[in-house]
């Protein structure tokens, strides 16, 4: 259990705020694919949206408990979130809900890279830095140039960066019930997709996948976090400690 002193709450707040935003777009990709591709249940709960209270009345538990108290043990928060969809929509439109499960982990990229040109930017007009050593932690990977406001804004861009790395490589992982598993079908036959579709709905077949996912995900996250930091910092040969 980490102290409780103002900084950490601070810091808190801020993984709180881009946890927030980031698994609301992340479910709200998920929600807009569906309904523009025949699927309406979703928008019709309102989740087409990056208003999060919608995503948080959904999940709670994923939203807000896990979050805090993930934080509070360790320093960094894990959760998550939900966007509904008609199973026989699915049934019927494998590819189509393929796409679906896809755009949850793209959209998690697509904020990495506007993060990435946000920090660039920052260095660009002087007001941020590259961090001064390769291992500063997931709060200090992009720096204030100068103490004041700066410095809360690069905390907040750094646990950007690399929370969204997170849920992007976490849920690309091809194991129920992650995205990655929702992917397969844009790769396989129709029939043998809807086989994949049924045996995802497997209670058991998830748990087991998660407990995988679970004990594989450090060999997955952290050389995807490497690689997009020495795009993001060339030269500067960021490397697994």
């Amino acid at each position: 259990m980490e102290q409780l002193t103002p900084e950490f709450l601070a810091t808190g707040f801020l993984w709180f705020a881009a946890f927030l935003f980031s698994v609301t777009v992340h479910e709200a990709a998920h929600a807009f694919v569906a309904w523009r591709l025949g699927d309406p249940t979703a928008y019709e709960g309102g989740q087409v949206t990056l208003n999060p209270l919608p995503h948080v009345q959904r999940e709670p538990v994923g939203t807000i408990l896990v979050p805090v108290i993930s934080y509070a043990i360790g320093g960094w928060m894990i959760g998550w979130a939900s966007a509904p969809y008609d199973p026989i929509w699915a049934d019927r439109h494998p590819k189509r809900a393929a796409w679906m499960a896809l755009a949850g982990p793209v959209s998690n990229l697509l904020i990495v890279l506007l993060t990435a040109l946000v920090i660039r930017g920052g260095m660009l007009f002087g007001v941020l830095a590259a961090p001064s050593d390769t291992s500063p932690g997931l709060t200090g990977l992009v720096q204030a140039a100068s103490s004041g406001p700066w410095e809360a804004a690069a905390t907040l861009l750094s646990v950007l960066f690399a929370l969204n790395v997170l849920l992007f490589a976490f849920n690309l992982l091809p194991l129920p019930p992650l995205d990655g598993s929702g992917c397969l079908p844009l790769v396989l036959p129709e029939a043998a997709a809807r086989k994949w579709n049924d045996t995802l709905r497997e209670p058991g077949f998830s748990l087991l996948g998660l407990l995988v996912a679970w004990k594989v995900f450090g060999y997955v996250f952290w050389p995807v976090l490497v690689l997009m930091l020495n795009l993001l910092y060339p030269g500067m040969g960021w490397h697994l400690s």
